[in-house]
């Protein structure tokens, strides 16, 4: 029987893009299968410290063994801003869209591009929490190229690509992603 685990995000994006990367390998549970309805407020300064509020908000709760993930953007120029912001980074109910002009905005006139994409995964099973990370390097473009993907894609260009994951589509990114590889890295552990 196929293990199943809970996956605290109200993000439909990020649920599809997981579930897809652990396909045929674990069952994931969305907080609609469980019942949950609650917003749940990120108040932590680091990815690491978000993706536990919310992993301990449905353990808490609910009862479940589960994992959460916070991700962040961070750009060498920007001081790796807007980091653990990224998804409110142009305020609290903006858009991706809104997201991606202040940074472009905020990047006009400067030649240093360099970004990376970073995410850390909270797992909290039998009473313990465990943390995997995953990251990749690359830079920001001057302006959005592709329809697929959802937040920075569009201006995000992996390294060792000349396209932006947006452009890549989702195939060659839930392979190569900073989610990717911190989710690989949960499968692994759950599966051994």
């Amino acid at each position: 029987m196929m293990r199943k685990i809970v996956f605290a995000t109200n993000n439909r994006h990020k649920l599809d893009e997981i579930r897809k990367i652990t396909e045929g390998k674990i069952e994931i549970l969305s907080l609609d299968d469980i019942g949950c309805h609650d917003e749940i407020e990120e108040t932590g300064n680091t990815l690491e410290e978000n993706a536990l509020i919310k992993a301990r908000f449905i353990k808490n709760k609910y009862g479940y063994d589960c994992f959460a993930e916070d991700t962040g953007l961070e750009v060498d120029a920007l001081g790796n801003a807007p980091g653990v912001y990224s998804a409110r980074y142009a305020g609290k109910a903006c858009s991706d869209e809104d997201n991606i002009n202040k940074l472009l905005d905020n990047l006009t006139d400067i030649e240093n591009r360099k970004a990376r994409f970073r995410t850390v995964i909270a797992l909290l099973m039998n009473g313990k929490e465990y943390f995997f990370e995953g990251e990749i390097k690359g830079h920001i473009i001057n302006e959005k190229r592709g329809s697929a993907g959802f937040g920075y894609d569009p201006i995000f260009v992996p390294e060792g690509y000349d396209q932006t994951f947006a452009e890549l589509g989702e195939e060659i990114k839930n392979r190569i992603s900073h989610r990717s590889i911190a989710t690989q890295k949960l499968v692994n552990f759950l599966l051994t």
